[in-house]
């Protein structure tokens, strides 16, 4: 077992416990037997195996300081989403809307983050711009994903200025006097 699996697990481990203790007769009304506890930690566990760690551990410290009640799981999911969430990023559904609202010149657009316009670029301005659905939400949904895992990574989005060249080439004069002769152009 690797060393990340042991720390999650003893990071489950420690939520129970603490939810144990804040939430003693409410905890065990819910995860009164060795069973109950052992399925209630598997599904715990397989749905907040997306969060890091550190997620996980505030996530409970906000929830213990904020309910009276025992949380349930997705209590829990939406306190780690939320901390998840307070990166630095737009959330999807403020991305998702701020790129269909956007307007040319895109790249002199007031973005709240790069990776909006790029997300937008990348899935094409005509799409966002010509229909709205669920489809087109959950396509600029991952495309949006991917540019953030690679912006956490370290790559730097640079929104090109309008008078700056995007692509420049060479362009070989000879082959194209040759081809305007040909063509009589």
């Amino acid at each position: 077992m690797s060393s990340s699996k042991k720390e999650f697990i003893a990071s489950i481990d420690n939520l129970f416990l603490k939810l144990e203790l804040a939430y003693h007769y409410q905890f065990y009304k819910v995860f009164g037997t060795d069973e109950r506890l052992n399925e209630g930690k598997k599904l715990w566990a397989m749905s907040l195996k997306g969060f890091s760690l550190d997620t996980l551990g505030q996530a409970i410290e906000d929830v213990i300081g904020s309910q009276s009640y025992l949380p349930t799981l997705t209590d829990i999911v939406k306190a780690c989403s939320e901390i998840k969430d307070k990166d630095g990023f737009p959330s999807i559904e403020e991305a998702y809307i701020e790129a269909r609202k956007s307007y040319s010149p895109r790249n002199e657009y007031p973005w709240s983050h790069p990776i909006v316009y790029f997300s937008g670029k990348k899935l094409g301005w005509n799409t966002l711009d010509e229909k709205d659905s669920k489809e087109l939400f959950f396509a600029f949904k991952r495309i949006f994903l991917r540019m953030k895992e690679r912006a956490i990574e370290g790559y730097e989005f640079k929104i090109p200025k309008q008078d700056e060249p995007i692509e420049s080439f060479n362009l070989n004069s000879k082959l194209f006097n040759e081809l305007r002769k040909k063509h009589n152009v």
